[in-house]
């Protein structure tokens, strides 16, 4: 390629552009190796030719972004061993092809965005992302209350001693687990005790260290609810080894009656709330769990997701409370607060809650100690139930809107479980196919999600699993609004 001819004047406002990014980037001289350049000095071709190339290649292929700073022309040439004017050579070319640019006093930098070509085999059809998303799990994360998180972090950088910083212990923090404690003893009827409490990273690491402890202990099956999640327990107990089995759901949750049947070493719950179909364990039926966890020796895994939002009824207090030697309670601050925090809690019989603790010092070496300070202190400071409380009407206000959308738009969908919690269950009339009307509704471009892909048993009776914590009371309306079209359409 021929170099462009350019005036005197031009070359000499460049000459002093790099003069300038050359005394004033020093700060930039770190992006030398970033730009992968490999002279071959015996090869015959020019070496501002080698230098041209690599950059632009660079450029080309997307590793070099637009706005990227270039490396001071004295700085590059320093680290290829060249000439000062073979650097600033190769840079007016690129300039003058439009590849970078240069100011007076700034630094010289990429001027344009190229993608990588894609090979036909790599190119993939674009995901649509749905208009309207009643996926279940996610809080509203718009509310987390950022002012209030900030104040404690502070408190906690100001006064928290240097030793605190060293290596977390195995069971967590003492600040936490007593803060835990304290409210979940007032808050859940909890039986709980400090040092029974385990600091993990959201449930899913909780779990899998139950299952762990479990598996290692002797258990070789796990009872599930049955449907369930899918995501956690089960696949991780199929894992470790352990026969998974499904007891089936009705109004109230588990039939209780079916458990005897399970041979199980554990049980799996969702007591308060149950998942997905929302029913609520009778006091009769905790009672009953409890005598065959002691009949067989077993434990009761209790998963309290989202018991803090109820709206029509009393609060459930949690079974961990009337056997705390058979339960092990697993909660987190994903439905409340953020699940990106990744904060959660076992409390752990004392039987249990070493071998526990031991399985999280091994898996990572404990929890960021920062954040569970910044959380103990929260709770403490009583912000974790004013949190709550706001959040509360604003949760309810979401499940009014789709209850009566519901009824208005799509009578057909009777809903359950509506008491409490971010989502809700509709049973779909014995003549419609679950699968069909999420396709439908897809089409139209709402997400929602079918039961029957959570049942161990197979095809039951269909369903649609409704999440309305993240949506606007509008986005609500206008999304039962096309899945009644869509059903309307699958019933034709």
């Amino acid at each position: 390629m021929a170099k462009p001819r350019t005036n005197s004047r031009s070359s000499r406002s460049h000459e002093r552009s790099l003069r300038s990014e050359s005394s004033s980037g020093a700060s930039n001289t770190s992006r030398v190796a970033d730009l992968l350049i490999d002279l071959r000095r015996s090869g015959g071709e020019a070496l501002h030719r080698q230098i041209e190339a690599s950059i632009r290649d660079g450029i080309r292929t997307g590793r070099l972004r637009v706005g990227t700073p270039l490396p001071p022309s004295r700085a590059l040439a320093a680290d290829l061993g060249v000439s000062r004017g073979v650097v600033v050579e190769a840079y007016q070319q690129l300039v003058a092809e439009g590849y970078l640019t240069s100011r007076a006093g700034g630094y010289t930098e990429v001027a344009i965005d190229q993608e990588p070509v894609a090979t036909s085999a790599s190119v993939a059809e674009p995901v649509r992302a749905p208009l309207i998303d009643f996926s279940y799990g996610r809080s509203d994360v718009t509310h987390f209350p950022r002012t209030v998180w900030l104040r404690s972090i502070r408190k906690i950088l100001t006064e928290a001693p240097n030793e605190l910083f060293l290596y977390p212990s195995r069971r967590g923090t003492p600040e936490l687990r007593q803060a835990l404690a304290d409210y979940l003893n007032r808050v859940r009827g909890a039986s709980v005790d400090p040092d029974q409490v385990v600091i993990v990273n959201g449930y899913a690491q909780g779990i899998a260290l139950i299952i762990s402890v479990l598996a290692a202990a002797g258990a070789r099956r796990l009872a599930v609810e049955d449907p369930s999640s899918d995501d956690d327990a089960r696949p991780m107990a199929l894992a470790a080894g352990l026969e998974v089995v499904g007891v089936p759901v009705g109004e109230e949750g588990i039939l209780v009656d079916a458990l005897d049947r399970t041979d199980a070493d554990a049980i799996v719950l969702t007591p308060s709330h149950q998942w997905p179909t929302g029913g609520v364990l009778s006091a009769e039926s905790r009672a009953a769990v409890l005598r065959w966890a002691s009949r067989r020796g077993a434990v009761v895994i209790e998963d309290d997701y989202d018991a803090e939002y109820r709206y029509d009824r009393a609060p459930i207090g949690a079974i961990q409370g009337l056997a705390p030697d058979q339960v092990i309670y697993a909660g987190s601050a994903s439905k409340t607060l953020a699940p990106g925090l990744r904060m959660g809690w076992l409390v752990v019989p004392r039987t249990l809650v070493d071998a526990v603790a031991e399985a999280k010092i091994t898996a990572d070496r404990g929890s960021p100690t920062l954040d569970q300070l910044v959380f103990a202190d929260f709770l403490a400071r009583g912000e974790f139930d004013r949190h709550l409380r706001r959040m509360r009407p604003v949760y309810r206000r979401r499940r009014d809107v789709l209850v009566a959308a519901l009824r208005e738009k799509a009578p057909a969908l009777r809903p359950a479980g509506i008491a409490a919690g971010l989502h809700l269950v509709t049973w779909l009339p014995s003549d419609v196919d679950e699968s069909a009307v999420v396709t439908a509704a897809a089409a139209r471009g709402v997400a929602v999600h079918g039961v029957n892909p959570y049942r161990l048993s197979g095809s039951c009776l269909g369903g649609l699993i409704f999440g309305y914590s993240s949506l606007s009371e509008r986005s609500i309306v206008d999304g039962v609004a096309l899945i009644a079209d869509a059903l309307a359409n699958v019933r034709t």
